[in-house]
């Protein structure tokens, strides 16, 4: 089984679009750009998303389904998700990032994708905010005992951590509300999400 450890942030993300419809490098590629789907989050260079492709395919994540004519060039190789990838995509979603500071990519990234999946997000919400709370205390105790700039970095990692506290207590009521994401069929499927691959390219 592939764990998280095993692949990159981009490959994860790369197999989450990949497990959304066949694609192709080209069009992942643009997802990955600054105003792309994943890109306002995250970016990586289109070399970088065409070497994660290739890890995803040699790890028998995605394979090759055909091709598509490009628009001004040579055809584009579709892929897709194999089971196995899909198996592990699902694992990823699932676990909760292991630090503060990778919230603000891993976790939007999971939440993004987990959106526009049409699935549920609460069970990722409430796991990352039980595993935030001991973390929450740490950092309590080491900033009472702190001195010094060990003070100023201690509270800047607890505020950081108060805030995501907060981020993650709003998204959990907004999806018991109905405010998140339902657990309707996948993404490009669900009304309301627009889907990121655009024609031939």
């Amino acid at each position: 089984m592939t764990t998280s450890k095993d692949r990159s942030l981009g490959e994860w993300a790369v197999l989450g679009l990949v497990a959304e419809n066949q694609t192709h490098g080209f069009a992942l590629g643009r997802a990955f750009a600054p105003n792309g789907v994943i890109g306002t989050i995250w970016t990586i260079p289109r070399p970088l998303v065409y070497r994660a492709l290739a890890s995803l395919e040699a790890a028998g994540l995605v394979r090759e389904v055909g091709s598509v004519p490009g628009e001004r060039g040579p055809e584009r190789r579709l892929v897709e998700a194999t089971p196995e990838g899909r198996v592990a995509l699902d694992y990823w979603l699932a676990e909760v990032v292991a630090h503060v500071r990778d919230a603000r990519s891993e976790l939007l990234v999971k939440l993004l994708l987990i959106d526009r999946a049409g699935r549920d997000p609460r069970g990722l919400l409430e796991a990352q905010a039980a595993r935030l709370d001991p973390m929450l205390d740490g950092l309590r105790r080491k900033l009472a005992e702190a001195e010094g700039f060990d003070a100023t970095l201690s509270r800047w990692r607890l505020r950081s951590a108060e805030a995501l506290a907060s981020f993650l207590a709003e998204l959990i009521e907004a999806a018991g509300t109905g405010g998140g994401a339902g657990t309707t069929s996948p993404g490009p499927a669900r009304p309301g999400v627009a889907p990121w691959w655009g024609g031939s390219g």
